[in-house]
């Protein structure tokens, strides 16, 4: 049962990625430039999928500049608190994508009978407390979150957008 458990999720999880993959590549570089939502949704994600990847979180070391905002003061514009240290290039945030679908590939290949009920707990009040395929899941979700809202504004910029992906071979 645990190859099936990690062949369904790796399935899902690479097609979720691979769908934020396309929208990015599918985005002109006037409309990338022209709006700067589609490159704080795009790190915003990118950021988060590699922290949720990592177990235990505060281990976290983000490859990315940033800083993060003071309760109240983040700036008209941002999605949260994390604040991109630099205005990152397309290729720039492809890099990063590629980099955590193969750490995302490497903890699902590892997981166990034990590593599926490990915990994955974000230390602080309201921080979030999941097993480690829950948090797999969770993080696959945002992930297609963030697909779906690029998607929408290629649709309302180009009115055109990638098209679905069921999901990717094991």
């Amino acid at each position: 049962m645990l190859n099936e458990i990690k062949e369904s999720v790796w399935g899902q999880f690479a097609a979720s990625m691979d769908m934020f993959k396309n929208a990015l590549d599918a985005c002109p570089e006037e409309t990338w430039e022209a709006d700067r939502k589609f490159f704080l949704i795009s790190f915003h994600c990118l950021f988060f999928l590699d922290y949720f990847l990592t177990n235990p979180p505060k281990d976290f070391k983000s490859t990315f500049k940033y800083s993060i905002a003071e309760p109240g003061k983040i700036p008209e514009g941002q999605l949260d608190d994390i604040i991109p240290g630099e205005p990152y290039d397309k290729a720039d945030l492809l890099a990063h994508l590629a980099a955590s679908r193969q750490k995302c590939r490497n903890l699902i290949d590892g997981l166990t009978e034990d590593g599926l009920a490990s915990r994955w707990i974000e230390e602080g009040e309201g921080g979030l407390n999941y097993n480690l395929v829950e948090m797999l899941i969770y993080n696959m979700r945002h992930v297609q979150h963030h697909a779906a809202q690029l998607n929408m504004m290629l649709r309302n910029h180009i009115n055109s957008a990638p098209g679905w992906i069921g999901r990717i071979e094991w």
